[in-house]
């Protein structure tokens, strides 16, 4: 296990369709290994979310953990879950619009509108399938996550460059603004 460096805006990397992992792969030592690196490295970086293409590596792997949510109130620990070569269905039309970041852009925010609940269908790191529903916060870092594995960012699902903003300003004049699509 090893902190690895993660992928910067302009890599090709974080633009490309990643990979589906074999399930025969699964247990292998390498994808093990990177599945490990990958949550220390997000650890490290204080991310709640870290897809494998932002760490050079383009497979459809991604690890979240972190807490529910920035408000008041809103401050429920998320449990580690490795998702591999997951299927997203779109569960509620309904859109909320919240504040997302990434460590592939780092030191910028702004304003993205996501499903609020959705499907998930996945393999976990043992190879065993999970199927369940995700809303709010969980799902919008489920969202942000796998758009790392088709090649897109956030900044692609904003609907105005408006928000966008450096994090001392998002600290100073929008932290704890929300804003429901």
């Amino acid at each position: 296990m090893s902190i690895l460096k993660v992928a910067k805006l302009g890599n090709p990397v974080l633009r490309q369709m990643a990979k589906p992992v074999p399930v025969g792969a699964i247990k292998d030592h390498e994808i093990q290994r990177l599945i490990k690196s990958m949550v220390a490295t997000m650890r490290e970086y204080g991310g709640v979310g870290l897809a494998a293409p932002q760490v050079h590596e383009s497979v459809q792997i991604f690890v979240i953990e972190g807490l529910e949510g920035t408000g008041p109130g809103r401050q429920k620990p998320t449990q580690l879950q490795v998702l591999i070569n997951p299927v997203l269905t779109v569960a509620s039309d309904e859109l909320e619009e919240d504040w997302e970041g990434c460590l592939s852009i780092p030191d910028l925010r702004g304003q993205v509108p996501r499903h609020r609940e959705i499907q998930v269908r996945a393999l976990g790191a043992d190879g065993h399938q999970v199927d369940f529903r995700a809303t709010g916060f969980h799902a919008r870092v489920i969202q942000h996550e796998h758009d790392h594995l088709i090649g897109k960012v956030f900044l692609d699902r904003m609907r105005s460059f408006e928000s966008l903003t450096f994090l001392p300003e998002f600290s100073r004049y929008w932290q704890g603004q929300k804003t429901e699509a």
